[in-house]
């Protein structure tokens, strides 16, 4: 009854199925590394003390911003440049903007610094004249899939879509710093922007999408073993109706 999985045709049904399975055991288990280590992540930046209650450090010392020195306190000083607004930014419910304004340091290159949150309508505060010493928290330049950026562009002049020296390096002549800091202490009309907490380090919507992949990808391996199964079912049926003569 069984002789048709010696032919060719399952031959190759039954490769594929020896292939198929391995391969979505591998992947489910890799995607359910990937939610292991987000969660790691997740409890390590838990256990180390929140960067607002460490000393500020000199802005080199903490460069490049990574896990560790993402919403550490930095220290610069300079001279207040170009300012930008960064619209369509929510704080506590409300929308409005973040009033960005260029720190040109000591070295020459400019630091990307939020002053703070401005509500819509509301008319911007002038930046400090002279030497200034800022303190803010450290954050790592903006992506493309940071929440609240205008990566497609057409903003009218004086205005960002995205906090990055990649957005910056065509709007300001100084190099710029692949970093930006949010400043604790607000001047008068503007709200101070909270830091944010590093990439990969939160258990957010993108790791539990690894462990829903994960489920995905068992469930695939159960579908292809059923499959095979259900087929090798109705190829044995149909061969002994045949030798029945039905």
């Amino acid at each position: 009854m069984y002789r048709f999985l010696r032919t060719p045709r399952w031959w190759g049904i039954n490769v594929f199925v020896l292939l198929a399975i391995p391969f979505c055991v591998f992947m489910g288990t890799w995607q359910l590394g990937k939610f292991e280590d987000r969660v790691d992540s997740h409890r390590e930046a838990e256990d180390r003390p929140a960067p607002s209650s460490l000393k500020a450090e000199p802005l080199e010392s903490l460069l490049p911003v990574d896990k560790e020195t993402s919403g550490r306190s930095a220290e610069a000083r300079g001279r207040y440049g170009e300012q930008f607004l960064v619209p369509d930014r929510e704080l506590d419910g409300r929308t409005g903007s973040y009033v960005l304004t260029m720190l040109r340091t000591d070295d020459g290159r400019s630091l990307p610094v939020v002053r703070g949150w401005l509500p819509t309508g509301a008319e911007v505060p002038a930046p400090p004249s002279g030497e200034v010493a800022v303190v803010g928290a450290l954050q790592a330049s903006e992506t493309a899939g940071t929440k609240g950026v205008h990566a497609a562009g057409g903003l009218p002049e004086g205005q960002l879509g995205m906090i990055s020296s990649a957005a910056l390096v065509n709007v300001v002549t100084d190099d710029v710093y692949d970093a930006w800091i949010t400043l604790a202490d607000a001047p008068t009309g503007l709200v101070p922007v909270p830091a944010t907490a590093a990439a990969g380090t939160g258990l957010d919507v993108k790791a539990f999408q690894n462990l829903g992949y994960t489920a995905e990808w068992f469930v695939f391996a159960g579908f292809v073993l059923f499959m095979w199964f259900r087929l090798v079912r109705r190829e044995a049926e149909a061969s002994r109706d045949e030798a029945l003569g039905l």
